[in-house]
C-alpha cells in the first residue's frame, strides 16, 4: 500500500495523509463504501481530489464524497475550502453548469389519480417546457431584461408572473445572491444564455413525477409537507448555455493569470486565482449572476408545470396544493464561516456536484426549516428514486457542511450508448410503471441507470456518517428529459 492509496480510518471514511511531494497541502477525505470506493478508485477520482488537495490556501481536507466521479479539474462530488483571505477561488471548483441544482414540489394528489391520466400529463408537460440541446426557452428577453434576471433571479420570475414570494422563501440564499454583476458576463454568455431561459436542456436534466414511496422521519416530512402515496415533482435543471460559457470565459482568464499570481499547479484544468484577486472579485460576480439565471429558470419551469397539472386534473393550483418544499443548488462558490481547528473562519466552499447540508439553526437556512434543519435533495437516475434527506451537525466537521448531490456516474455517454438501445431501455422503465418521454435516442440511452451508481447505497454513506440523513424516498412513475 503506497502513501497515496486510501487507508480506512473509520466506518465509510478513507483518507489519504497530506504528502509534501506530490504538492499536496492537506490530506483528501473519502466517504463512501467499499463498492463505491472501488469504482472511484477505476476512474481519476482520487488522483483528481489528490490535486485538488495542492491548490493555495485549502484548508483542513479535500472532500470527496460518497457519489466521487471524475470531473474536470475537481472531481464530482467534490468539496473544498479555502481561507476567504488567502486561498483561491477556482471556476472548475464550480463547474460547467453553474447552479445546476434540483427543487422538490408536493402536491396532495395520490399515485392512482395521477396514474389514471399519466401519459395525458407527461405528454402536457413534454409539450409545455422546451428541452433538448441548445433549446429555446417560452421567455423572450431584451438586454435590459436578460441584466435584471441575472441580478434578481427567482424575484424576477416570480414578479413577472411564474409563481409567488411562498417560492423564493424555500430556496437556498431565496433564489436571489446578491452582488451579481451583469457587467462581468461576456457578450458570449449572454447570446447563449438570453434564448434559454425557462428551458430544460439535455444530459442528465429532467422533470419527474413521482410518488413518496417510504417515509423514513416523520415529523421533517410533516414540516415539509410531503405523505406516503402521495405525489411530488422534482426539476433537475441549471444555468444552460448561459453558465458553461461564463465557466469557459473565467477558466480561461485564470489560466493566464495564474503566472501573474505564481501560482504551480499539478493540472491545469484546477486554474484558479486568489480569491480577493481582480480575476476572483470579476468571476465570482460572473457565477453569481449565473446561479440567478438558473434559480430565475427552475421558477419558470415550476410555474409550467404547475399550469400543466391544473389542466390535466382540471384543478386549480391551491386545490392541488403544489407547493416548493425545497430547491438545492449543486455547483456553487459561496464565503461562509466554518470552524477549523476550533476557530472560526470565512471560507470560500467550492462544491461542486454537492448539497449543502447545514444542520439546524444556521442563518442560511430559510426561517421554516431553521429549527430543524436543511432539506436535502438527492435525485437519482430516471427510473430509479431520488431522496430527501435532513441536513445534520457532523456535516460540519466532516465536509463543510455538504453531501451527496446524486447518484454519480459509473459510466461514461459513449458506452452507455454503445451497450443498450432505445427501446431496452424504454422497456425496462415500461416494466417498472414508468412511462418516459423524451427528445432524442441518446438523451434516453445516455441516462439509463445502468450507467449510475445505486443512489440507495450514496444515501445510506450520508446517512450512516450523520452528514444528511433520511426523511423520505420518491419513486418515479413519469420522467421527460431533452
Amino acid at each position: 500500500m503506497s502513501s497515496s492509496d486510501p487507508k480506512k480510518i473509520g466506518e465509510n471514511q478513507y483518507q489519504i495523509d497530506a504528502d509534501s511531494n506530490l504538492g499536496m497541502k492537506v490530506p483528501v477525505r473519502i466517504y463512501a463504501d467499499e463498492p463505491l470506493l472501488q469504482k472511484m478508485l477505476s476512474d481519476r477520482t482520487i488522483l483528481q481530489a489528490r490535486n485538488v488537495a495542492s491548490i493555495p490556501g485549502i484548508v483542513s481536507h479535500s472532500v470527496v464524497l460518497p457519489d466521487g466521479h471524475e470531473g474536470y479539474g475537481f472531481p464530482v462530488g467534490g468539496v473544498a475550502a479555502m481561507d476567504a483571505e488567502e486561498g483561491m477561488i477556482s471556476p472548475g471548483g464550480v463547474g460547467y453548469d453553474i447552479n445546476c441544482g434540483v427543487r422538490l414540489l408536493r402536491s396532495n394528489l395520490d399515485e392512482n389519480t395521477v396514474r389514471s391520466k399519466l401519459k395525458e400529463l407527461v405528454n402536457d408537460l413534454f409539450s409545455s417546457i422546451p428541452s433538448g440541446v441548445g433549446s429555446k426557452g417560452a421567455v423572450k428577453l431584451s438586454h435590459s431584461e436578460l441584466d435584471e434576471v441575472l441580478v434578481n433571479g427567482v424575484n424576477w420570475a416570480i414578479d413577472h408572473g411564474y409563481g409567488s414570494s411562498n417560492d423564493s422563501d424555500v430556496c437556498e440564499e431565496n433564489g436571489q445572491i446578491q452582488n451579481a454583476d451583469p457587467n462581468q458576463v461576456s457578450d458570449k454568455a449572454r447570446k447563449r444564455g438570453a434564448p434559454q431561459l425557462g428551458s430544460l436542456g439535455s444530459g442528465n436534466h429532467f422533470l419527474e413525477v413521482q410518488k413518496v414511496s417510504e417515509i423514513h422521519d416523520e415529523e421533517a416530512a410533516n414540516r415539509m409537507g410531503i405523505k406516503e402515496g402521495t405525489i411530488t415533482v422534482l426539476i433537475h435543471c441549471g444555468s444552460r448555455g448561459f453558465g458553461h460559457q461564463v465557466c469557459s470565459d473565467y477558466l480561461r482568464v485564470s489560466e493566464q493569470a495564474m503566472q501573474k499570481y505564481d501560482i504551480d499547479l499539478p493540472d491545469r484544468e484546477l486554474a484558479c486565482v486568489p480569491n480577493n484577486s481582480e480575476e476572483g472579485e470579476s468571476y465570482r460576480k460572473a457565477m453569481f449572476a449565473a446561479l440567478n439565471f438558473a434559480w430565475s429558470n427552475r421558477q419558470i419551469l415550476t410555474h409550467w408545470t404547475r399550469n400543466s397539472f391544473e389542466r390535466v386534473f382540471n384543478q386549480s393550483e391551491s386545490d392541488l396544493d403544489m407547493k416548493l418544499v425545497y430547491d438545492v443548488a449543486h455547483n456553487i462558490a459561496k464565503v461562509e464561516k466554518h470552524k477549523v481547528d476550533g476557530s472560526e473562519r470565512k471560507l470560500v466552499v467550492h462544491r461542486k456536484g454537492a448539497t449543502r447540508a447545514f444542520p439546524a439553526n444556521r442563518d442560511e437556512i430559510p426561517s421554516k426549516y431553521r429549527d430543524l434543519g436543511q432539506p436535502v435533495l438527492v435525485p437519482g437516475s430516471m427510473g430509479t428514486a431520488s431522496w430527501i434527506l435532513l441536513g445534520k451537525p457532523n456535516s460540519m466537521n466532516l465536509s463543510f457542511g455538504s453531501t451527496a448531490h446524486g447518484a454519480g456516474r459509473t459510466m461514461s455517454r459513449s458506452k452507455a450508448r454503445r451497450n443498450y438501445t432505445e427501446n431496452d431501455v424504454k422497456k425496462s422503465l415500461n416494466d417498472q410503471g414508468i412511462f418516459i418521454k423524451a427528445l432524442t435516442r441518446d438523451g434516453v440511452v445516455e441516462e439509463t441507470p445502468q450507467a449510475y451508481k445505486d443512489v440507495d447505497a450514496v444515501v445510506n454513506v450520508s446517512h450512516n456518517l450523520g452528514i444528511a440523513t433520511k426523511v423520505a424516498k420518491l419513486v418515479p412513475i413519469g420522467v421527460i428529459k431533452g
